[in-house]
């Protein structure tokens, strides 16, 4: 659990705020007859342009065979993250695609002597063209689970109050899928740090406390089946299990003195 300094929060709300508008210009896209490999580019484009550097480009976890190759994860319909851009994958009207952004900020000539770049994690799924209501609607539930998440992040609360706070919400709602085997986590001096945040309750997590300074990515994965997910042949993209829908929002929040700071907050919400 680290700590971030004054200047190392000041500039992760610098750098939510480009990540932020970097997404909400990226969204804007996600139109029919548009590749995915566009948007990544795209999104290349953009951080490059700010003085970043993606935080997933290069990425490699301990069980990958190869490291993350994109910018931007770009996954599709029952794709629930990680899912990797292409020129032959081709939005069409009717798809719902979550677009999951990281980025490093400052970098390169912009970091000052001293200082160092910090990362930011966010997420948010959109509509391609028309969707059916039943779509809209878990959309709806996945983005106001995370705002439920969000209102639970003060000094004091506990880790495992934001997954109460979403679970409880998500079934209020109806018969959905909250994924288990993926969750938020720490962010800033790397773009994922201890402690995991499930979006459900877990006890073993009452004993971890929120505390000014801290920095969180939280990040509802709500399906409409199953929660149980399985990983493409290239070893990157994670899809529903049952082959049904799903969501995934995500923001950064910095937890403060008296409550918190939604530093990826994009400026339409």
């Amino acid at each position: 659990m680290l700590l971030k300094t004054q200047r190392d929060i000041e500039n992760i709300k610098k750098n939510g705020q480009l990540i932020g508008k970097i997404l909400a210009d990226l969204a804007l896209l996600c139109k029919p007859g548009v590749s995915t490999l566009e948007i990544d580019k795209q999104a290349e484009r953009m951080i490059r342009n700010v003085g970043g550097r993606s935080a997933f480009k290069g990425y490699k976890t301990r069980t990958a065979v190869r490291p993350f190759p994109a910018t931007v994860c770009v996954s599709l319909n029952a794709e629930l993250v990680h899912g990797i851009p292409k020129k032959s994958t081709i939005l069409k009207d009717g798809d719902i695609v979550s677009l999951d952004i990281g980025m490093e900020w400052p970098h390169g000539k912009l970091v000052a002597p001293g200082d160092h770049g910090v990362f930011t994690d966010t997420a948010l799924t959109v509509p391609v063209g028309v969707i059916p209501e039943k779509t809209k609607k878990l959309l709806q539930v996945t983005r106001e689970a995370l705002e439920r998440g969000i209102k639970a992040v003060k000094p004091g609360n506990s880790v495992a109050s934001i997954g109460q706070a979403i679970e409880g919400y998500v079934k209020s709602q109806g018969k959905y899928g909250i994924v288990r085997d993926l969750v938020g986590h720490g962010v800033g001096y790397t773009v994922h740090e201890e402690p995991f945040i499930p979006n459900y309750y877990d006890p073993a997590l009452e004993t971890i406390l929120l505390k000014p300074g801290m920095v969180i990515a939280i990040e509802p994965m709500i399906s409409l089946g199953s929660w149980k997910v399985e990983t493409r042949d290239d070893g990157w993209t994670i899809k529903m299990l049952d082959n049904t829908l799903c969501a995934h929002f995500e923001h950064t929040i910095i937890i403060t003195e008296d409550g918190n700071v939604v530093a990826t907050r994009r400026v339409e919400e």
